[in-house]
Parts: structure tokens; sequence; C-alpha cells
């Protein structure tokens, strides 16, 4: 579910909703190169996942495992995040469309992000990096802290094309993102020993955020405190294909949405659960033929022949190594063995038998559709590249009306009204044609059936804002709270409806507290600073509006209200 936020003009005594990008599972991902939805009640615990005591890291693993330890410390999942200062790539470019200079750098042990725009005394300013994300293969970003919450650079390091560039999404932004969150999802499927978001924010941690760089044993093989006392650990080979694939798939499956199941999260996942306990994850039919996102190799390789025919025998593990990554000279006859380990040394013998590589062909690598820059290799496995041929679909064709299908498929979680609401809604944020509908028929239906689940009233509540029934929607948002009061997008919206019915009191409490937990949302805190200043209170509004630019130093609207609140005398600007 997207995050949803109105936007209150007291002068003009009307409301026009304004939407905020999730980056996360998923999510789907932007700088952490994945996103996902996350619409799971209660909010955000407080405390570590339970089995985090179970973890031993690493170093333990290795006295008995040391040459699977040394060869896995060489792959790109061990090196997935870490220290900023670590192999630092110092970026100095301009952003031409905001005027901004952009420099990453090292100052004795610290890494700093600075900006600044020439020109303009009041933008500039640095922030110290805290960790880096991504292995630096396909690319990097960087991670930085304001009053304990932790956002992404608005800048990145996309190796494919050896540049730094903006964030993924904002490469044409006039104003500097200086407040995009860094989700759970992202620190889910890049670090190892995570700490989840303080209760009722979606990005403030404890610190660290993470106990141990890059994609540790235990994310694979589960906790291992049992095992170094002489118990067992889990070996994926050794696991029912279901629960095998879903190790793989927690990171390597984004699909087109990702729903969290009911007070459940994804980073609660251990090797050998259902991942479909934790979140499910949805296509459209008739959007498989493409497959192009950055970590949507699961959901590709589904589609080939080789998976068609083969079911349940094949894994990504018949072609990759978890604990070895091939250097750039081996790759071609290293997947070449693995391509003729399934179609034999005869086959291989009379099919391009003086080419070493299989995978240039049948695999070839294009542009990511969900990152710039960068490439992805097509796990499709198409026996004639830039054709249909190779793979099979099982959806509808393109031009019929939109299909919402559970992938991988499950009878059970395609009949789950709430899921799939939850997920029509989240395709109608993002533009999908017809998902509107969809989503609030559905939507209705999963009111009746979980008439308590408040994500479903927060996202039905949407709708009927949306649709401008304003009293539902009111009478919703007030029920979604009363279930669970850390809801930002419900207190923001409700704010909104507050605000017009003339209640600016109740809209008011409800924006502060929102924009206590979330104060890298600016519009929140502009809501708040503008009804604020038009009750009269421009002391206070004064100080939500520094608020709002500390996280967000460039927004312009801001600065513009500063501008009328330090004038003598202060005034509410137009």
């Amino acid at each position: 579910m997207r995050v949803q936020g109105g936007l209150w003009d007291p002068g003009a005594w009307k409301f026009r909703l304004v939407l905020a990008f999730w980056f996360g599972p998923g999510i789907f991902v932007a700088a952490g190169f994945a996103s996902q939805t996350n619409s799971s009640s209660p909010a955000n615990s407080d405390s570590s996942p339970p089995t985090s005591n179970a973890y031993v890291g690493n170093e333990a693993c290795s006295r008995c495992h040391s040459s699977i330890y040394d060869s896995y410390m060489r792959t790109p999942m061990a090196h997935a995040s870490g220290p900023a200062t670590e192999n630092l790539t110092p970026a100095d470019f301009v952003h031409h469309k905001s005027g901004v200079h952009y420099r990453i750098y090292a100052e004795g042990d610290t890494a700093w992000l600075s900006f600044e725009r020439p020109g303009d005394p009041g933008v500039n300013g640095k922030r110290q990096l805290l960790y880096f994300i991504g292995s630096g293969r396909r690319g990097r970003t960087y991670l930085f802290a304001v009053d304990g919450f932790v956002f992404e650079s608005p800048v990145d390091w996309y190796a494919d094309q050896h540049v730094w560039d903006m964030a993924p999404a904002y490469g044409g932004a006039r104003e500097i993102p200086m407040n995009l969150p860094a989700y759970a999802s992202c620190f889910e499927c890049h670090t190892s020993g995570m700490q989840p978001p303080l209760r009722g924010t979606e990005n403030r941690y404890p610190m660290p955020v993470f106990t141990q760089d890059g994609v540790a044993c235990e994310r694979c093989h589960g906790p291992g405190t049992a095992h170094i006392n002489g118990g067992s650990i889990v070996n994926p080979v050794k696991l029912a294909p279901e629960l095998r694939d879903a190790v793989c798939m927690r990171c390597h499956l984004e699909g087109k949405v990702g729903i969290g199941r009911p007070g459940r999260h994804a980073y609660e996942f251990n090797p050998g659960d259902k991942l479909s306990d934790y979140v499910r994850h949805y296509v459209l039919a008739g959007n498989q033929a493409s497959s192009r996102d950055a970590n949507s190799q699961f959901e590709a390789l589904a589609q080939s022949t080789c998976k068609k025919k083969s079911g349940d025998s094949m894994s990504c593990m018949n072609c990759h190594d978890p604990h070895y990554s091939p250097s750039v000279d081996e790759r071609g006859s290293y997947y070449r063995g693995k391509c003729l380990a399934c179609h034999g040394a005869a086959f291989g013998a009379k099919h391009h038998p003086k080419d070493s590589g299989c995978i240039a062909c049948h695999m070839p690598s294009s542009l990511s559709a969900n990152i710039a820059h960068s490439e992805v290799t097509d796990h499709r496995i198409l026996r004639r590249p830039g054709s249909s041929a190779g793979y099979v679909q099982d959806a509808a064709p393109q031009q019929s009306a939109p299909s919402l299908i559970r992938f991988p498929k499950s009878k059970g979680a395609h009949d789950d009204v709430r899921d799939l609401a939850l997920a029509w809604e989240s395709l109608a944020e993002d533009g999908v044609l017809e998902a509107a509908s969809q989503a609030g028929r559905f939507l209705r239906l999963a009111a009746t059936q979980s008439p308590d689940d408040p994500a479903v009233l927060s996202s039905l509540a949407y709708v009927e804002l949306k649709q401008g029934a304003i009293n539902h929607a009111q009478s919703l948002y007030r029920k979604a709270l009363a279930l669970d009061p850390t809801l930002i997008d419900a207190a923001t919206n409700l704010g909104v409806i507050e605000a017009r019915s003339g209640h600016l009191h109740s809209a008011i409490n409800l924006w502060q507290g929102a924009f206590d937990r979330a104060p890298g949302k600016s519009t929140i805190g502009m809501n708040l600073a503008r009804t604020l200043c038009e009750s009269g209170q421009k002391e206070d509004a004064r100080a939500i509006v520094l608020r709002v630019l500390q996280f967000n130093p460039d927004l312009s609207a801001a600065r513009k209200l500063l501008q009328h609140l330090n004038a003598d005398p202060p005034d509410c600007g137009s």
C-alpha cells in the first residue's frame, strides 16, 4: 500500500491528495534496488525479531567450514552492505536539472555527502554517511541518519555504466530529495541481524541498524546457536521445494506487488519457514513477458521452458552455487557446464561446440526496467532471444481486462480477499489501468470479512475519500486509528478531513503525532505549519517549518513559508 498523504490548504478550504513514494521489498528496489509493500498489522515492533539472539555470525561458521567461508566471502552477497567508509567510491558531479553539486568523499575515518546549489546560499550542507547498501556489482547507495531516522542518499553509484546519478525515479527532480526513507525492505535483503524500526515509525532504527555486514551464512541456513552446540541447522537443498525456494525468493522475487500478512513482517522470516506466511506476491496476468526488474529473477525463471519442464526438481541452485561466484573469465564455461548437466554432453557437442558460453545468447542482459543505468540477466532462458519462443505465458493477453494472480500460484492465497484488495489498491496508486475499480470492489468485500483489519479500513477510507464519500472515509479512518493509532497515512488523511470540517484542533493533533513519527514526510509538516499559522500560532508554525527543512532542506514551499514567517510582521503567505 503506497503511503497516502493529504495536503490541506486552509486558505482555500479545499484539500487535495498527494502521493508519496514507498521504496521498499519487494519491494519490490530503489536505491536498495528493491521495494516491497508492507501492509501488515499491528505496527512495527519495538524490538528485534525473537530469534536474533540465536545468531552467531560468519566467523563462528568459519571455524569448521573454512573453505566454504573463504569462497563465500568473495561473492557479491557477502559484501551487500557495510560501513560507508569501506571501499568508498567518491562522487563529484552536478545534477543539471536541479543545479545541485553533489560530493561523496572521505575525511579521516568518516564518509560524507555534501550538497550545494551555487548561487543559492539557502541550499548547502552535508550529512555523515553511515552505511552502504549494494555490493557494487550493480550499484551502491549510501545511508545517513537525522535524529535517528535513516535516509538514502539522493545520489547512487551505478556500476554497469560507471556513473554517479540520482536515485531511481529522481532523475528529473528539481529539488534535492534528502528525505528518501530507508525502509526495512532495504535492510531485509542486504544486511544481516537488522533491527526493526521503532514502533510507530517507518525508518527510525536502533543503532547500529544491523549487526552483520552483507548477507551472512545464517540468512540462508537459519540461526546457528544450536548447531555450534552439536545440533542441526537448515540446509536449503534438503528442504521441501516450497521451503527451499522461499530462501531465494525472499530477496529475488519482487512481483508486481507484495502484501504483508496481518501481524507479520518479512524481516521475521527464517530459512525453513513458508515465505507466504509473511508476505504474498502478486503479478498482473499478461505482464509476465518482460520481467526485467532488478530483483525478479525467480519470477522470470518460472516463465522458462527449463523450469516448466523440470518442475520442483529445478531450483536456483541448479545453476548458482550460493558459496561461489565465478570470475568474469570463468562465467561462460561455468554456466555452460550447468546447462549441459541437464541437456547432456552429446547436445553440447552438436550445439555450438566451439562456443564456451550459453548465457550470452539464451540469457542476454538488458536494461533494468526499475533501476536506471543497470542491466539484468534474462532468467526466462529464451530459446530464441528477441522472440516470445522459449516460454509460455499462463496469463491472459495484454489487451484483456487486468487480472491479478498470486505468484507462486496458490488457490488459497488467490481467494484471500484481504490480500487481493490491498494488492489492487497498491496497483491503483501505481497507475495501473482499471485497478482502481477492482480495488474498491475488493476492499469493500474485505471490510465485511475483516472488519477489524486497520490496513483494509485505511485503504478503503482512501478509496472513499478519492470518490468524495467524505463522511464514510472519516468513519473508516477513525476506526482504523482506534485499532492501530500508529498509522501515519490514516492520521494524515483524517487530519485533512477534520481540517476541512473546521475541526482544526483535531487536525493539528493528528498531524503533530504523525509528523513526530515521520518528520521526513514534508507534506505532513507543511499541513501542520500552515494550519498553525492560519490559527495564529505563528511561532509554532515557524518551528515546524524549520523541522521540515531539517529533513528536506531544498523544499521550495517550506523555504517560501519560512520567509513569510520571518517577515516583520510575520504572515502566512498566499
